[in-house]
């Protein structure tokens, strides 16, 4: 949810689009792509539903609600500029669509990719696309509470020098019940049971993952 009372103000804006007059201002391809673009659905709406994207929502305040603002919460970089770049919905999301987000992503001039999804198989496209978008990938190690090293789980098994697989701890510093881990294909933990952070209506959320 762009409008997000703790995230508007770090919510990354195309500066060669004007908003709504249905052109292709900067010629990239996307008609109106203000906030990024829902790859899914073909369209500039990146905010559709209170279910659907509440993860997203709620990841993104994770990452950069804004702090010092009297308001909910605080991500862990309050001067985060945030792209939505999505392909995921109800039913999940394709491979296909993912690459076309990293695509962009890439284009606009993202550093970093958040990548709290997972579950399908070993794609080299896909890989081939994170490894030559310049951009640094933190991925999800997965909540299936497997070893990566023995059933891996991608894009986070994907072995890229630009890519940060991350499990989850609990607030004892212990791996949560349910990530993954992998003394090979695991880098690090950080925070990710019990987490509260925005979702959509301007609220809060305790989340896990």
């Amino acid at each position: 949810q762009v409008s997000h009372v703790d995230l508007v103000n770090n919510i990354w804006t195309n500066p060669g689009e004007i908003p709504d007059d249905g052109i292709d201002n900067d010629g990239n391809g996307f008609i109106d792509d203000v906030y990024g673009w829902d790859f899914k659905n073909d369209d500039n709406s990146v905010y559709d539903d209170q279910t659907i994207d509440r993860h997203g929502t709620h990841v993104s305040g994770t990452i950069g609600a804004e702090g010092n603002n009297g308001i909910a919460g605080v991500g862990v970089a309050w001067k985060a500029r945030i792209m939505s770049c999505k392909f995921l919905g109800e039913g999940g999301g394709t491979d296909a669509d993912a690459i076309k987000a990293i695509d962009y992503a890439r284009k606009m001039g993202a550093k970093i990719a958040s990548c709290s999804w997972g579950g399908g198989g070993d794609n080299p496209l896909l890989k081939k696309a994170m490894g030559e978008s310049g951009m640094l990938f933190v991925c999800a190690a997965g909540n299936d509470a497997l070893n990566n090293d023995i059933a891996p789980h991608y894009p986070s098994s994907y072995d890229l020098p630009n890519l940060i697989a991350v499990a989850a701890s609990d607030w004892n510093d212990n791996l949560a019940n349910f990530s993954c881990y992998g003394a090979e294909s695991v880098d690090l933990a950080a925070p990710g049971h019990w987490i509260v952070s925005c979702a959509p209506f301007n609220s809060g959320l305790w989340m896990g993952g």
